[in-house]
């Protein structure tokens, strides 16, 4: 199964030339010379960049767990520090970090390498921190039907590092947790206290 990396956003590819348009028109909105040397391929770079970043729009994050495995384990797993960059939703600025994902199979996993592709699923689109981390869980819970799942996202967001109240090294971290996480106090400090080693 191709990996995230392997897709584009079929929607930019078909339309590329309105993509470039609007970007030369908004270069030139913003006070450039959109004919000077340094500009003259960025609206086909930014295309082409947007093909690559948004690519999550073009997979069903569900099928990119892929095929499970029949397993009798059910101790907690945890993958961790999986990086990720995305685009937030509300100034289209990016924000990136490392997400960390435990669970407690009920007789079926996924290939570790396939939580990684989760999260590049997921995240590969506009998007806000909060909903990534519940996407991810619920995701897990739906395909894996593990007895209980916990994700926690941090993130540092150039929205708020960059301009507005510009607090750089400013990060956010957010949870979600299912099942046997929501109701074991002990099972959520193991799965935290794995994450700081």
């Amino acid at each position: 199964m191709a990996g995230i990396k392997d897709y584009v956003n079929t929607v930019v590819s078909d339309n590329r030339e309105k993509i470039e348009y609007h970007i030369r028109q908004i270069l030139g909105l913003i006070g450039e010379d959109v004919e000077r040397e340094g500009l003259q391929e960025t609206p086909a770079r930014v295309t082409r960049m947007y093909e690559e970043i948004f690519a999550g729009y073009s997979v069903d994050p569900r099928d990119v767990l892929g095929v499970t495995f029949d397993e009798k384990h059910e101790e907690l797993v945890i993958v961790r520090d999986i990086v990720y960059y995305s685009q937030c939703e509300h100034h289209m600025a990016p924000f990136f970090g490392k997400a960390h994902i435990g669970y407690i199979p009920s007789g079926k996993i996924a290939g570790l390498s396939k939580l990684a592709r989760l999260v590049e699923a997921v995240t590969r689109r506009l998007q806000v921190q909060e909903r990534i981390t519940t996407q991810i869980a619920d995701i897990m819970e739906e395909v894996l039907q593990p007895h209980g799942v916990m994700v926690v996202v941090e993130g540092e967001h150039l929205c708020m590092c960059a301009r507005g109240v510009k607090k750089p090294g400013s990060k956010t971290v957010t949870s979600a947790v299912r099942g046997e996480f929501r109701t074991s106090a002990a099972l959520r400090s193991e799965f935290l206290s794995l994450l700081k080693q």
